[in-house]
């Protein structure tokens, strides 16, 4: 059964910007340690790469807080809901310490796609909770 759906668009200009103001600051805030270091990997080897894959991840996560209907409040934190991917390149949501533990205590599974072109990043996610 089908628990929430998330959406959520970003301008990657908006995103470039926060990088240009805060440098590192605005990365560490929304991203989780495993996602930092895949930030600075790819920022190293071509700084826009590095850009984009900080929209994607703001834009998720944005989606995600909206499918659990929380909003960015606790127990939904930016550090706490990381977008990872499989060798396939397939998108998925590991969670951490107390959303982790609420996620689970409700009985819901996640389901995450992410997209970014020229100007923006998007995100759509489904939240499911399991058959009892």
């Amino acid at each position: 059964m089908i628990y929430g759906i998330g959406t959520d668009i970003c301008d990657v200009r908006r995103i470039r910007a926060s990088i240009e103001k805060h440098g590192d600051r605005f990365a560490n805030k929304v991203l989780a340690e495993g996602e930092i270091k895949v930030w600075k990997f790819r920022t190293a080897r071509w700084p826009e790469r590095g850009v984009r894959y900080l929209a994607t991840r703001f834009s998720a996560k944005e989606a995600f807080s909206k499918a659990v209907g929380m909003g960015m409040r606790m127990p939904m934190t930016w550090r706490l809901c990381e977008i990872a991917n499989e060798r396939s390149g397939k998108p998925y949501v590991v969670l951490h310490g107390g959303l982790k533990e609420w996620f689970e205590a409700q009985g819901l599974v996640a389901h995450v796609t992410v997209t970014d072109e020229s100007d923006y990043a998007a995100s759509f996610v489904v939240v499911e909770k399991k058959d009892p």
